[in-house]
């Protein structure tokens, strides 16, 4: 079981790698599941948007999209970030870029974990269990 970084068509940005993987695995744990295999892709617009059009039938972009494989307690998946959409959204929201890139890597493990963000509802709890998340960090 393995938590890597991987890069489509861009350069990783720098990460603390053991300590995203420590923090993933707290925050698996604080839900009562374990980490399988989870991989990191990160990449452009351009990927992101054709990765949207080919698996998810969506014509737009996004910071992040999510495949998820996990079962029986074991969370596992394959997850794709737009480093480009990480950064604008860091100037949109005047975060700092690795803030934005911690809450969007987070975003990712809560929606392997069962979480949805569909509604303004859900979308509401998401944004809760990701500050909830990035304190533990």
């Amino acid at each position: 079981m393995a938590i890597i970084f991987d890069s489509a068509d861009t350069k990783i940005p720098h990460l603390e790698r053991l300590k995203i993987k420590r923090w993933i695995n707290a925050v698996a744990a604080r839900y009562g599941q374990k980490t399988g295999d989870i991989s990191y892709i990160f990449c452009s617009d351009s990927e992101i948007l054709r990765i949207n059009n080919q698996y998810l039938n969506h014509d737009y972009y996004t910071d992040i999209i999510t495949f998820d494989y996990s079962e029986n307690g074991i969370i596992a998946g394959d997850i794709f970030i737009s480093v480009d959409t990480v950064k604008s959204n860091s100037e949109k929201f005047k975060t700092a870029f690795n803030d934005e890139l911690h809450r969007v890597i987070i975003h990712g493990i809560l929606h392997l974990l069962g979480f949805k963000d569909k509604s303004n509802e859900e979308e509401k709890e998401m944004r809760t269990r990701e500050d909830e998340c990035l304190l533990i960090l």
